[in-house]
């Protein structure tokens, strides 16, 4: 009699499986193709014949950089609604359909210049809608199919899955990159499409839709109003009217206010609509509106880091540890590794403690220890050791690991059942915009602290090599941003910016070599640069702080928000029913 029953649980138990690996295989390919392109980026630009920090041209490498980030905080949260609406394994699977899709057509770019970089940059978008889709209802998914004991564990690899590939998209850029820049985009067709036939296959929906009409002008004004801000952000790091950056550039100032203005309206329309985009009620349980906010605070922490230390890397360090210009792409990610690694040791396990003690503890001390790790930095000189910069790394990738999975279960589980798709894309926004906005901060901080001192340095170093003064004081005078993604496109800034004038072929062999060797621009950039580090990783800890303390503000954990199979109503805000601590 009792023979049927273990035959029943075995089912759901080997689902539930099939789901995980599915969904960490999604987030893994979305995340990793939103980092790939970054080592990946010098080898890109020399196969489509485009010189990047021509005049004119920053505006490709820019969006080649932001275009995919952008596109995924502004669409998260309406696939992930359309996912409660009409089912998540149907928008999952529609979007590894086009993610595959347009990866495909990223490796078949038949254009050069300016028209091959702007396919890219159209087919990313593309590729950036399906990663959309498959992050926004991955969470959702899991959710649905795990129970609440397990439910902790599932969502931390997940979320491992996700930053992981953000980490080894590092790497993998730059050995792919090596052998042929259209193998970036190669590696995700037979993945793609091995995944996509497999999830139309084996996945089903859990939950019981729940229907119901879409909310236009919610979506309209979240859209456009974000879009606007990010776009804003990304305009501002260029060069605008002598001035080193862009925010006082009229149309970015007012994409700002239009954005801004457009997303308060997005509010008021989501408080007064029948059937609203997000409802607004999720934002009453503490744990989904204070995870989310110190998830958007590590976020801000955690994207603009990644720029700073790849061009601290690629701008200075391995240049000065006898590394050519054209290798350091490569090595930077490599020498990002234990970045990767302690993100990877820390992620599964706390998502698995979690489960057991609760997510508030494990996320406010991986909050705390992320911020240590930022303080450690600022401390290291210029010119490290590289054991102390590993280490510091390391920490910061375990402090993220701490963080992230314990606060994803929080958030998730705080929710109805009926409500985690758009729930799940609320919190791939808030990261996504915390990520986009992060490189626009960290971006501004550092040229405003090289704009003050890197002229002068960098007029004076040329003229005391030869360097005619018209010529130093004209290539002084360009905007630090140019030698930052310069020196991030492994190219020589120094030899970059004299070649187009003819000034290096009428200087002396010595001259020649001195300038073009690895110690000039390294030397020159070293002392403006830290200061600036020392500004970027001050703000980090304080940003990590903030998110602890939103951490501590979450509360304990809430009572279960309602099964796979029993939707549960959002509780009234002053209820405070909260579950024992397991």
């Amino acid at each position: 009699m009792t023979a049927p029953a273990p035959a029943k649980s075995a089912r759901p138990d080997r689902y539930k499986w099939t789901a995980l690996t599915n969904t960490t295989a999604a987030v893994f390919m979305s995340a990793l193709d939103g980092s790939i392109v970054l080592i990946a980026l010098p080898a890109i630009f020399r196969g489509i014949h485009l010189d990047p920090l021509a005049p004119g041209n920053i505006a490709f490498l820019l969006w080649m950089i932001m275009g995919y980030r952008l596109v995924q905080a502004v669409l998260v949260v309406t696939v992930g609604r359309l996912g409660d609406m009409y089912g998540r394994v149907r928008i999952y699977n529609a979007g590894f359909a086009v993610f595959s899709f347009a990866s495909i057509l990223l490796s078949f770019d038949p254009f050069d210049g300016g028209h091959g970089a702007m396919w890219l940059i159209g087919w990313r978008v593309v590729q950036a809608v399906g990663g959309s889709m498959l992050t926004a209802n991955s969470a959702a998914i899991l959710t649905d199919a795990f129970p609440e004991e397990q439910r902790g564990f599932a969502l931390g690899i997940n979320q491992v899955a996700a930053l992981a590939g953000m980490f080894i998209g590092l790497v993998a850029g730059g050995l792919l990159a090596a052998w042929d820049w259209r193998a970036v985009f190669w590696v995700n067709v037979p993945v793609g499409v091995f995944f996509t036939v497999w999830a139309y296959r084996t996945l089903r929906e859990t939950v019981r839709r729940d229907g119901g009409r879409i909310d236009w002008w919610g979506n309209i004004t979240f859209a456009v109003g974000l879009s606007a801000v990010l776009v804003a952000v990304t305009y501002g790091l260029q060069p605008h009217g002598g001035h080193s950056m862009g925010w006082t550039n009229p149309p970015v100032v007012a994409l700002i206010v239009a954005g801004v203005g457009l997303l308060v309206a997005f509010v008021v329309i989501e408080r007064r609509v029948a059937a609203p985009m997000i409802q607004p009620a999720l934002f009453r349980q503490r744990a989904f509106t204070f995870g989310n906010l110190a998830g958007l605070a590590i976020s801000i922490g955690r994207g603009g880091m990644q720029f700073v230390l790849i061009i601290w890397l690629q701008g200075i360090w391995l240049p000065l540890h006898g590394y050519d210009y054209a290798e350091t792409p490569l090595w930077a990610g490599i020498f990002m590794l234990p970045l990767t690694a302690g993100f990877l040791a820390a992620g599964p396990v706390s998502g698995y403690l979690s489960d057991r003690i609760g997510s508030r503890g494990l996320a406010t001390g991986g909050a705390l220890l992320f911020g240590a790790s930022f303080v450690g930095l600022m401390l290291l000189p210029i010119e490290f050791a590289y054991w102390s910069f590993a280490l510091l790394i390391a920490l910061n990738g375990i402090a993220s690991g701490m963080f992230a999975s314990p606060n994803s279960s929080s958030i998730m589980g705080s929710v109805p059942a009926e409500l985690r798709g758009v729930a799940s894309g609320m919190r791939a926004t808030f990261q996504n915009s915390g990520t986009a906005v992060s490189i626009g901060v960290f971006f501004s901080l550092m040229i405003a602290g090289l704009a003050g001192t890197l002229p002068q340095s960098l007029t004076a170093g040329l003229q005391q090599q030869g360097v005619p003064a018209h010529v130093a004081a004209q290539v002084g005078s360009l905007p630090p941003v140019s030698s930052l993604f310069a020196a991030q496109l492994g190219v020589n800034p120094v030899q970059h910016l004299l070649e187009p004038s003819g000034t290096l072929s009428r200087l002396t062999a010595g001259q020649r070599q001195a300038l073009t060797g690895r110690e000039f621009f390294p030397n020159l950039i070293a002392g403006p640069f830290h200061s600036g580090l020392v500004v970027v990783f001050a703000f980090g800890a304080v940003l990590a702080v903030l998110a602890a303390l939103a951490s501590l503000l979450r509360g304990h954990r809430p009572a279960p928000a309602g099964g796979a199979s029993a939707p549960a109503p959002l509780p009234p805000a002053d209820r405070g029913q909260r579950a024992p601590r397991r």
